[in-house]
């Protein structure tokens, strides 16, 4: 413990933003960073607390108490080593996970919890300016390979775990470039894709071969990928979006918001408007713009229709507005219930709450939405009578999270036995599905969640499969 009496002395910091105004006008990321002597001080107000539950809330267990002490005494190379070894990428972490963490910091009953999330970003953003991160090949190779399939946040972290155990991995991609929804899902002003690419670099060094524009069960089959590896791991995601069940739904202009914000990070990238928009150009200029679904993904299309400059955002959500603060008493150390505004709300946004949709208005394309208010009794909805209402519309995106992994291709040519929800079945100890060459983990495996319970479960699959392969492994989970 840094300071005993820090949390005492001192409160709460959080990172800045830019502007509204400035940041709008372009996609780069516009978060203030805490200088050093800042960060000292919000580090030194990690209390000791005996038992850290910050350590129940994080999915990767980050010894957090260790590192903010470290950064306190200013031994940030030590901080950074103690943060790689339970998470691969703290930048992809320290910048989008919604931070379990501190909502379980035993400092938030009584006080503001610890700023853990910019701390953990700040070590390893001053770790790559220190040049202190570099590949970490193995010291020899074991004779086995392994197929990763996808490469999100489980994927890469299993692919460059299992090539650090000296493996030959070799991860396979079915878009062009690497990174799966961090890189096309995650708008770039929220975090930016060099972060992915020298990520990458890193782990070509470490072994890591690369096969981007390659989809499993389309251009290569399972049967092949079975015969030409040791082992399997099937890290795809959860990709298959919750579609409108609702008249007018086929309209041109409702479409998926992960279609909306690939393409938008696809013009960043440089890509040609054919190449970024295969089914046509998808924008929000000009247009009334109805986002559907209030979660992170509903958000980022928020932000994302705001600097493409739309007429007016409006974001639907069909649960009622969660309350402005937590019951601590009540929900302390779990994640809590509570109304979240995210930056992109803040850069101009009509919220609604308790809405349910009935009909999109339109003849030949949108030119509205029918919706209802509802009351949720007894955990169940039902709508208000006398509360229809119309809004103008122009283009609705459809961001009500995902229901699993596609089952075409891979999948179904694998014939691995899924679970009651639709995800491929495996425990959470060996990642095995009932194929015993075939492993998966992330949201493949567990369903839509967070980043930061991708990297914890690519990691433990490899450690899984390290141990299959050799019977024993020095990997950790």
């Amino acid at each position: 413990m840094g300071k005993e009496t820090g949390f005492l002395e001192l409160d709460r910091q959080d990172r800045t933003y830019d502007d509204p105004k400035e940041r709008l006008k372009h996609y780069r990321e516009f978060v203030i960073p805490h200088a050093p002597e800042a960060l000292k001080g919000q580090a030194s107000r990690c209390m000791n607390c005996g038992i850290p539950y910050c350590h129940n809330g994080c999915p990767v267990n980050n010894q957090i108490p260790d590192w903010n002490h470290l950064v306190y005494e200013d031994n940030w190379k030590v901080a950074l080593d103690n943060l790689h070894s339970t998470n691969n990428f703290p930048e992809f972490t320290g910048r989008i996970c919604p931070a379990p963490c501190e909502a379980s910091c035993t400092l938030n009953i009584v006080d503001q919890p610890v700023t853990i999330k910019s701390i953990e970003c700040a070590i390893v953003d001053k770790g790559w300016q220190e040049g202190w991160i570099v590949p970490q090949p193995p010291k020899k190779q074991t004779g086995k390979s392994v197929a990763v399939v996808g490469s999100g946040p489980a994927g890469l972290a299993a692919a460059q775990q299992l090539a650090r155990a000296g493996h030959a991995v070799t991860l396979f991609e079915k878009h062009d470039r690497i990174g799966g929804l961090l890189r096309y899902g995650i708008p770039d002003f929220k975090m930016e894709k060099h972060l992915i690419n020298r990520r990458a670099v890193q782990m070509e060094a470490e072994g890591v071969q690369f096969r981007t524009g390659t989809e499993i069960g389309v251009t290569i089959s399972v049967a092949s990928l079975k015969e030409n590896f040791d082992a399997v791991v099937m890290a795809g995601g959860a990709e298959e979006a919750r579609k409108l069940e609702i008249p007018g739904a086929e309209l041109p202009s409702v479409r998926l918001a992960m279609e909306f914000l690939t393409q938008q990070n696809k013009r960043n990238a440089g890509d040609d408007e054919l190449r970024a928009a295969p089914r046509g150009s998808l924008t929000a200029t000009g247009k009334h713009v109805i986002v559907i679904g209030g979660g992170d993904t509903g958000s980022d299309c928020v932000g994302t229709s705001n600097r493409q400059g739309a007429a007016s955002v409006v974001q639907l959500e069909i649960m009622p507005k969660p309350p402005e603060k937590e019951d601590k008493a009540l929900t302390w150390p779990n994640w809590p219930l509570k109304l979240r505004t995210s930056s992109s709300h803040e850069e101009g946004v009509e919220r609604d709450f308790a809405v349910l949709t009935k009909r999109v208005v339109g003849a030949n394309d949108v030119a509205g939405l029918e919706c209802v208010r509802v009351e949720w009794v007894d955990g169940r909805m039902q709508e208000v009578p006398g509360s229809e209402f119309t809004l103008k519309a122009d283009l609705i995106l459809l961001a009500m999270g995902f229901t699993g992994p596609r089952k075409g291709g891979m999948i179904n040519q694998s014939g691995v036995e899924l679970d009651p929800r639709g995800n491929v079945k495996a425990d959470t100890n060996s990642y095995v599905t009932s194929d015993p060459q075939i492993f998966a983990c992330g949201d493949m495996r567990r369903g839509q969640s967070l980043v930061v319970w991708a990297i914890r479960e690519g990691r433990q699959a490899a450690r899984a499969v390290d141990e299959a392969l050799m019977g024993v492994s020095e990997l950790p989970r």
